[in-house]
Parts: structure tokens; C-alpha cells; sequence
């Protein structure tokens, strides 16, 4: 405590120092998806490939989506060598899961029932998308592992090769889909999954090249580190409500697809919602970072404030970047020139676009709230926030349905009204001073 209150104020140049690189990270992330699209609006049968490859994506990434928050539970809770070997017996279990999940998916009578009866997918982006599932098996599996070893790599201030990771998941998933488009006759879908699943796995393989020797130092027979044991039931009650929040979130995909599935034209608003939503992961992308700043920060002098200001800051720079491409010529600079997408798709993606410049800074707001109640290590109110946002969303959308109201327009009233709500709910708990903390023991 004495030597907290030695250290001076937070200020926006060193939050701006933490943030950078992580920041950059998510960006280069959020640029793969909008590369393999543009691939694929330029490739036959684009509108079919592109909503087949959107759909067997966004499936996929729910199943993962008990692994993603393995990279703050890696980064807490990564003390000493059990502690490591705790850690690494839960990633392989998550690993072996989701895998499982991914090939019952892929191919057995499950796929029918999700993607065709639950879904209502049109009959003829079945095949498609039945086999951009197969193709991406080893997806999630890629996933857990990198985020396990990436949160070593934080959490003893190697951040920066987080972000030259992410360069060789980039170059690996565009150089991927650049040879199979040009050498090769594979179809759009095949293309995309391919891409992102060979861009996961290289970045996997980066990141326990990068973090053998932190792990060899520290955890290995000869490490000097010692921390309480972290026993399992402790771990599960710290990573569960993270990861059932990951989840929810990732449901949102799926449910949004189910609506627009249920619109007059399915096929052209399938299509047209991957192009967009990859505009808004980019806009939201620098938000993304956000919590592990706040995490690392948040018990320094002054330091709610000054992190409630460079969040806004990040969210409101977001936004305006958002409505620049959204109402001047660089929409279509964007859509036609980089994407490549048709003019219908364009105009539908530009007026999606138009819609939703409130995004990022409720994004902003929510990923605030986030880091100051992990820091707490208060992690189920994200669960319950998240469930609130899912059920604002399915609201929103039936009822788009029911009216037949415009497909797209309605998916990102809900978008937003759904995480507006969410920021609101979560706010009131993170700004309170004095939050009960999760049952996990402490770790120094």
C-alpha cells in the first residue's frame, strides 16, 4: 500500500503506452475477416460463398467461445508452477470439448437440426456451409492454445509478442486465401475457413515458440516462483462466468443470422451482414483492448477517472470513424474498392453502417466496465450482463420478424440497443466503490 501511494497519477500518455499494442492486435484481427471476404466478392457464386463462409464462421467462433477468455485467466492467474499446471490441464479439457462440439456439428445429425430446423438456413447454402465447418475442426482447439500461452506472455510483460502473433495469423490467413484463389479452383467457402483456420493455427504455434522460455524459467523444476495453490474448483468459478458471457455474446451471430434468415430476400441479407459486421468488429476493435488496460492500471492513483476518459476517448474516436465511412465517398472506397461487393450488398452494408456509428462507444463503455470488475475479480456480473443483452437483442429481432420490418436495419437497431443496455447495467456495478470480489484465491 506504501508503494502505491508513491506512485504518481495515472496519465493518458502511459495508458496510451499499454493500449498501443493491444490495440494494434485486435485491428490487424479485425482486417482478416474483411481480406477474406474481398477474396470471395471476387470469386463465383460470391453472394452464396460469402453468406455460407459467414454463417460456418460464426458458428464456429461459438463453439469457441469457452476458450476466449482462457487469455485473462491465463494473465490473473498464471502465479507459479501449479498454478501453471492447473492452468494447462484446463486448456487441453476446453481444447478436447470443443473439438468435439466442432465435429458433431460438422457431421452428424446435429448440423441438420441447428443450421437447417433451428436456423432455417436456405437449402442451398446447407452443403457450403455443412463443409466450412468440417474444414475448420482444429479451430477452437488452435484458439485455447494461444490464448493460454499468450496470457504468459502478458503477464510477464511480453505483450509485444502478442501483437507479432497476430501479424503471422494475418499473413498466414491472407496468404492462404490468396494461393487457394489463385493457383487453386477451391470454392469460396473452402477458401475462407481454410484461411482463418491456418491463420489460428500458425499464431498457435507462434505463441508457444515465443513463451517456452518464460514457461521453462518460471514454471520448470528450477523456478523460484511461489504462489497458493490454485485448486480447480477455484479456477472453474473464476473462468465459468467469463466464459459463459463469450458464449452469450457469440450467440449473437447465430441469432442475428436466424432473423435475417427469416427475411424476404435470405440470401441477399446473409451476404450483406458478414460485409458489415466486419466494418463494425474494425470500428469496435480498438475497444477490444480496452480491459486488460484497465486491469493493469486500476489500482493506481487517480486512476478511475483517467480510464473512464481514455476509454470514452478510444469509443468516441471510434465512432466518428465510423460515420466517416458511413456518409461520406469513403463508403464507397470501402465496400466497392477494398471489399469488392456488388452494388446491392453495398447500399444495404452502407445504410447498416449508417445506422450503427453509436457502436463503438457503447462498446467502449461496456469493455470499461469489464476490466474494473475482472480486476475484482467479480467476474459472474458479466454473465448476467450478458444474458441481458442477449435477451434485449432476441426481443428486438422477433419483433422485426413478426412485422416484417427491413432485415438488416433491424439487426442493428438491435446490435445497439442490446449493448447500450448491457453498458448501462454493467456500468452501475463497476462504478460502485465497493464490490463483493469471486471466490478465488489470492494470488501474489
Amino acid at each position: 500500500m506504501h508503494a502505491q501511494s508513491t506512485t504518481p497519477p495515472l496519465t493518458q500518455k502511459r495508458i496510451l503506452l499499454t493500449w498501443l499494442p493491444l490495440a494494434a492486435s485486435w485491428l490487424l484481427m479485425a482486417l482478416e475477416m474483411p481480406y477474406v471476404n474481398a477474396a470471395l466478392a471476387r470469386l463465383p457464386e460470391s453472394t452464396l460463398m460469402i453468406a455460407a463462409f459467414g454463417l460456418a464462421a460464426s458458428l464456429s467462433i461459438t463453439i469457441e467461445s469457452p476458450v476466449i477468455s482462457l487469455l485473462a485467466t491465463s494473465t490473473a492467474l498464471a502465479r507459479g508452477p501449479q498454478n501453471y499446471a492447473m492452468l494447462r490441464r484446463f486448456t487441453v479439457q476446453l481444447m478436447v470439448g470443443t473439438t468435439v462440439l466442432q465435429a458433431l456439428l460438422g457431421w452428424s445429425p446435429l448440423f441438420e437440426l441447428v443450421v437447417r430446423d433451428w436456423m432455417g438456413v436456405p437449402a442451398s447454402l446447407l452443403a457450403p456451409v455443412k463443409l466450412g465447418l468440417q474444414l475448420m475442426l482444429l479451430w477452437s482447439a488452435a484458439i485455447a492454445w494461444r490464448r493460454f500461452r499468450q496470457g504468459i506472455l502478458i503477464r510477464f510483460g511480453q505483450s509485444a509478442s502478442v501483437g507479432k502473433g497476430t501479424v503471422v495469423r494475418l499473413l498466414a490467413s491472407a496468404g492462404t486465401a490468396t494461393l487457394l484463389a489463385v493457383f487453386t479452383e477451391a470454392s469460396g467457402v473452402a477458401l475462407g475457413t481454410l484461411a482463418l483456420s491456418l491463420g489460428v493455427i500458425a499464431e498457435a504455434i507462434y505463441a508457444h515458440i515465443a513463451s517456452a522460455t518464460l514457461v521453462r524459467t518460471h514454471f520448470g523444476a528450477e523456478s523460484k516462483l511461489s504462489a497458493p495453490e490454485l485448486s480447480y474448483r477455484a479456477l472453474v468459478n473464476f473462468h465459468w462466468p467469463l466464459a459463459t458471457s463469450n458464449l452469450l455474446f457469440l450467440f449473437t451471430q447465430p441469432l442475428i443470422a436466424a432473423a435475417l434468415a427469416r427475411s424476404p430476400e435470405p440470401e441477399t441479407a446473409l451476404a450483406a451482414w458478414p460485409v458489415l459486421n466486419g466494418l463494425f468488429f474494425i470500428s469496435r476493435s480498438l475497444e477490444m483492448a480496452l480491459p486488460e488496460v484497465v486491469i493493469a492500471h486500476h489500482e493506481e492513483p487517480g486512476s478511475q477517472p483517467a480510464l473512464r476518459r481514455f476509454s470514452y476517448s478510444v469509443g468516441l474516436a471510434a465512432s466518428i470513424l465510423l460515420a466517416l465511412i458511413a456518409f461520406t465517398p469513403l463508403s464507397d472506397f470501402y465496400f466497392h474498392t477494398l471489399i469488392g461487393v456488388g452494388g446491392e450488398l453495398a447500399a444495404i452494408a452502407e445504410g447498416g453502417a449508417r445506422l450503427g456509428v453509436l457502436l463503438p462507444m457503447a462498446m467502449a463503455a461496456v469493455c470499461l466496465a469489464r476490466g474494473l470488475l475482472t480486476a475484482r475479480r467479480n467476474t459472474r456480473p458479466q454473465a448476467y450482463a450478458m444474458a441481458l443483452e442477449l435477451a434485449v437483442l432476441a426481443g428486438v429481432l422477433a419483433l422485426g420478424v413478426a412485422l416484417k420490418l427491413p432485415s438488416i436495419p433491424t439487426a442493428v437497431a438491435a446490435l445497439t440497443l442490446s449493448l447500450a443496455t448491457e453498458a448501462v447495467y454493467l456500468g452501475s456495478l463497476a462504478h460502485k466503490p465497493h464490490i463483493q470480489p469471486a471466490a478465488v484465491p489470492a494470488q501474489n
